[in-house]
């Protein structure tokens, strides 16, 4: 909410595309920001509506398009005091290139739209306003807004004053709060009925549906062809996740099968939003991008949708000695890990490093670039803080910043940080020195 007000009151301001995944919250965001900040708004579904189609099939004179969305909408259109919302936006091409005359013709409008990343930004029938539109990315609930939907007055007292240290007092609170999460995830609809009070199975088919949402796409945006291969990456991913060394290997798929065969399948999935690819380093120096390597891990969406796809209880996840669920444990920690770091206000590029030299392998689960600096990050799904990679990563690259993340207490020893997994969303003022002077 707060990036669509810099939107709203900068006067460079161009149409905006909001992009996420399916079901992260876009629909409802837009429509509570008109309702809070304007007069008035004017909600336009292209998803089934053909009446409102048609006004883009004409010119794309933004006054002729006002005048003729008043018309249909009953309301009245004010420059500065009106916002005009498309949503899907994908379902109709036309309209998403009249936002390129907005920008030029009728920037005094405000116009925000939203649609499927899949649709948006590769329909291949559309001509995408490149240069001409704002563009803000909405992630699923982080744990400190899950927190806040649950009304955890003590988590959201720690986070307001800073006071980090302190975290030790309700730790076990937060981390029963952090295997909730786990299971719950992210997703708006699973998370609202969390705090309605369904009961867990509910959720889980919540979730289920979710999912079975997202497939649905494959048929209604991709080419026949492609949807066995989108279809074996995306049943991949859980157990490729499951392994000790979560690097994706295409054999795991399907015998014999190659990177070059499944290049558009990973494509589609990512610019859908279901996976995210993380590229592994071996060379962490700035920028990173220019360093990746062709190995990568995949993680998926959510971290709730990830423990719903294997099946997790919340016994399972509650198991303070879990033989069976050790391995993936660790899966779920790393899970979480990149969305708290995809969800930053930085937005900052994420990769893992690996090395493979003679005296052994070493890998550091996350590298950031973050200030003109690559901080590792070592994700710890217990109290266990031995992190043998990390070292070796610290002994030989010597970065200014470090950070171990886990279960165990908050604190500084040197240039490497022990950061609570349940408050690694503060991540940007924990680095940026806005702690508490106990450990600053």
């Amino acid at each position: 909410m707060e990036g669509l007000l810099k939107w709203k009151n900068n006067p460079g301001r161009m149409p905006l595309i909001i992009e996420g995944a399916r079901q992260v919250g876009k629909t409802w965001l837009m429509k509570e920001f008109g309702r809070m900040h304007y007069e008035n708004a004017v909600y336009v579904n292209f998803d089934g509506d053909r009446k409102v189609k048609k006004l883009f099939e004409q010119d794309l004179n933004p006054a002729r398009i006002v005048d003729e969305l008043e018309l249909q909408s009953g309301e009245k259109i004010r420059k500065e005091s009106t916002l005009i919302i498309f949503d899907e936006i994908q379902e109709c091409n036309r309209a998403c290139v009249s936002l390129k005359y907005f920008c030029e013709n009728a920037p005094e409008y405000h116009v925000i739209s939203a649609g499927s990343l899949l649709g948006v930004a590769i329909h291949r029938d559309n001509s995408f306003p490149v240069g001409k539109v704002n563009s803000m990315h909405l992630y699923p609930l982080t744990f400190e807004e899950f927190m806040d939907a649950l009304g955890e007055k003590r988590y959201q007292t720690l986070v307001e004053k800073k006071n980090y240290s302190s975290a030790y007092a309700i730790g076990d609170d937060l981390t029963e709060h952090l295997k909730r999460y786990y299971f719950v995830g992210g997703m708006p609809k699973a998370v609202k009925a969390f705090v309605d009070g369904e009961n867990l199975s509910e959720i889980r088919q919540l979730q289920r549906e979710i999912m079975e949402n997202f497939e649905k796409d494959f048929s209604k945006h991709i080419d026949v062809p492609s949807i066995p291969k989108i279809g074996q990456v995306w049943d991949s991913v859980p157990s490729q996740l499951a392994k000790e060394n979560k690097q994706f290997v295409y054999s795991e798929m399907k015998k014999g099968a190659r990177g070059s065969h499944y290049e558009s399948a990973f494509y589609w999935l990512k610019r859908v939003g279901m996976v995210y690819k993380v590229p592994r380093v071996e060379i962490p120096n700035l920028p990173l991008a220019a360093y990746k390597q062709d190995a990568f891990k995949v993680y998926m969406l959510d971290v709730g949708l990830l423990s719903a796809r294997v099946g997790l209880t919340m016994q399972n996840l509650a198991d303070p000695n879990p033989e069976m669920f050790n391995h993936f444990r660790g899966a779920l920690t790393e899970q979480y890990v990149l969305q708290e770091l995809k969800a930053l206000p930085s937005n900052p590029e994420v990769c893992y490093w690996m090395n493979n030299r003679k005296k052994g392998t070493a890998e550091v689960d996350f590298l950031i670039q973050n200030d003109g600096e690559v901080i590792p990050i070592e994700a710890k799904s217990s109290t266990n803080l031995k992190a043998k990679s990390l070292k070796v990563y610290m002994n030989y690259y010597k970065p200014q910043t470090a950070i171990r993340t886990s279960l165990g207490a908050y604190g500084k020893h040197g240039n490497l940080w022990d950061i609570p997994l349940y408050l690694l969303g503060q991540l940007p003022h924990i680095l940026h020195g806005t702690t508490d002077p106990q450990v600053a």
